[in-house]
């Protein structure tokens, strides 16, 4: 069975489209966006630490947005938006990796420093 859901806009009227089987609903939408605007986006994946998110993702659908219309990873963090295709998300996920393991270096490095090895 598929799923539809019905968006107030403002320059349509009420919207019934179908909803994707992952879409988490529309929490923020209302009356004053327009048709072009709707959104569905799944549950995001978020990178926090020390109570401070760095970075989320999620799967998004714009289905009137014209050439963004399909199916994207939509991602943020503190520097910027963007919407990402399968590629970019790896490309994404493996700059993530490298950070990681130049901040793990970082951290060896701190130790050998704290344990007096390299003054």
């Amino acid at each position: 069975m598929n799923r539809t859901v019905t968006l107030p806009t403002a320059d349509h009227g009420a919207v019934t489209l179908p909803e994707p089987s992952w879409c988490a609903g529309h929490p923020r939408h209302d009356a004053r966006h327009h048709r072009v605007e709707i959104l569905h986006t799944s549950p995001a994946v978020v990178l926090e630490f020390r109570g401070l998110t760095l970075s989320t993702a999620c799967l998004a659908q714009a289905p009137f947005a014209g050439k963004k219309a399909g199916n994207h990873v939509h991602g943020s963090d503190d520097l910027y938006e963007r919407e990402l295709d399968a590629r970019g998300l790896y490309a994404y996920a493996a700059a993530l990796e490298e950070y990681a393991h130049g901040v793990r270096a970082l951290a060896d490095q701190l130790l050998v420093i704290l344990a007096g090895e390299d003054q």
